[in-house]
């Protein structure tokens, strides 16, 4: 239970955080862009990740509720949710010296796009959000980029 609580902890409280400290500054000056990081555990738990998956559904929340809080004081409050990513501690649980694992055979299997994303195509999503001409009319929303994760129901 501790470490169940702890990455709650961890996960949500290191998004309201620095919501609060960055989000009182906009709001004073009438202008601001928060991004948040949710996951696709905010939309579907992943087996083995109970914790993470309550705290990222959390975050997409909290950013909803953020969003009417602060857009009064012209700061918009968006979130992005992360599919299926390489990086180093990824690799290790998704890539073999054969190609897939397991796990990442089954990922890649439910992504219609047939492969895992590559973090400029995450700054794109975050490039576009943080426009304030292109994005000006977005806030409280969570944007999956995930290749079509979300999108396929495995049937």
């Amino acid at each position: 239970m501790q470490q169940f609580q702890q990455v709650i902890e961890i996960n949500t409280m290191g998004t309201v955080i620095p919501c609060y400290v960055f989000g009182r500054d906009m709001a004073a000056n009438q202008q601001g862009c928060i991004i948040n990081i949710a996951s696709m555990n905010s939309y579907r738990p992943l087996s083995r990740v109970g914790a993470y998956a309550m705290a990222k559904a959390g975050i997409a929340n909290f950013t909803q509720w953020l969003a009417a809080y602060l857009a009064p004081a012209n700061v918009r409050v968006n979130a992005i949710a992360p599919g299926f990513f390489l990086n180093d501690r990824s690799r290790q649980l998704l890539l073999t010296p054969d190609g897939y694992s397991e796990r990442g055979s089954s990922i890649v299997r439910q992504t219609p796009m047939k492969r895992f994303g590559e973090a400029s195509e995450l700054l794109g999503c975050v490039d576009w959000l943080i426009d304030d001409k292109a994005a000006a009319f977005v806030t409280g929303i969570t944007i999956p980029i995930d290749g079509g994760f979300l999108a396929d129901s495995g049937v």
